[in-house]
């Protein structure tokens, strides 16, 4: 397959795991660190590597979960973390570990998925992957949200560094449900609890009445919610009235939330994260498809 040595399933390898974290930071500025440390590198999280000497060159991770379309469920796998070393690149390394990962587990799971950058566009076509169009969903606000229902009790900031917090949110997203019925995610703990950590930090908030999580944030007037943690389905436009303000005229969602009937609320979207589904043209996947942001690895 390769001169490098193949390892896989590491993350019990202080060694190897060390130099898997390291490559990341330096391909992607990210950092796995905090993210392993509070115990959410999951068995749903496998990184395949190629080694030379102790130090991981190249890698493909993947991630096992269950999407749900249109309130059917069907088993997944996401690849991601997708990279090579610059001293090891143009020598086919990223290739042979997908299509060793698609060997492998084809059979296992109903597709085979990714996101990837606009710069890759031409690579993963080679390996099976059809290209989709995401859309992008949103709700015109009214004065009516703003005085709908009653308002919601307690909203504060959670902290991750908080412990009493950091067990709320476990307890919240272990028995959660998916927060779409036409296009969401089950079995994803340890991709939400990257999020958590190290991008939505602070932006991530407590309804202490209803006991959900909700991230969201305003920009230029408008209100982007990232994600709804909850194990019941939540009505949310009853939780707007706290979340928007008067100046805020849009609701855009990043994920498909089910209250959103009218297609005139949908659009096809622009994301510097494209999709890419292994033989998508084959499936019984529909349109529109919006996966949560939650769960892009």
């Amino acid at each position: 397959m390769s001169s490098y040595p193949l390892i896989f399933d590491y993350k019990e390898n202080i060694r190897y795991k060390k130099t898997f974290i390291e490559l990341a930071k330096q391909v992607f500025q990210i950092d796995f660190s905090k993210w392993d440390q509070l115990g959410c590198w999951s068995n749903d999280y496998i990184c395949y590597s190629f080694l030379d000497g102790d130090k991981v060159i190249a890698n493909v991770s993947i991630n096992k979960m269950d999407i749900i379309f249109h309130k059917k469920a069907y088993k997944a796998l996401q690849l991601g973390t997708v990279m090579t070393h610059p001293d090891y690149r143009n020598r086919g390394l990223s290739a042979k570990l997908i299509n060793h990962i698609i060997s492998k587990y084809e059979h296992q799971y109903n597709f085979i998925y990714l996101f990837a950058n606009t710069s890759v566009l031409d690579f993963y076509p080679k390996f099976g992957f059809d290209r989709m169009q995401e859309s992008s969903f949103y709700m015109d606000l009214s004065a009516d949200f703003h005085v709908k229902g009653e308002n919601p009790s307690n909203i504060r900031k959670l902290e991750v560094n908080n412990s009493e917090d950091f067990s709320l949110m476990k307890r919240l997203a272990e028995n959660r449900i998916p927060v779409s019925t036409i296009c969401g995610i089950k079995q994803n703990n340890h991709l939400l609890f990257f999020y958590l950590i190290e991008i939505f930090n602070e932006r991530t908030y407590y309804f202490e009445k209803e006991d959900v999580i909700v991230i969201y944030e305003e920009i230029e007037y408008e209100l982007h919610v990232y994600d709804v943690i909850s194990t019941y389905k939540v009505d949310i436009e009853v939780l707007l009235p706290s979340l928007s303000t008067d100046e805020m005229n849009k609701v855009v969602f990043h994920f498909i939330p089910d209250v959103l009937k009218n297609k005139r609320n949908c659009k096809f979207a622009e994301s510097t994260d494209v999709l890419f589904i292994r033989h998508a043209r084959k499936s019984e996947i529909l349109q529109p498809i919006l996966f949560p942001i939650t769960s892009h690895a």
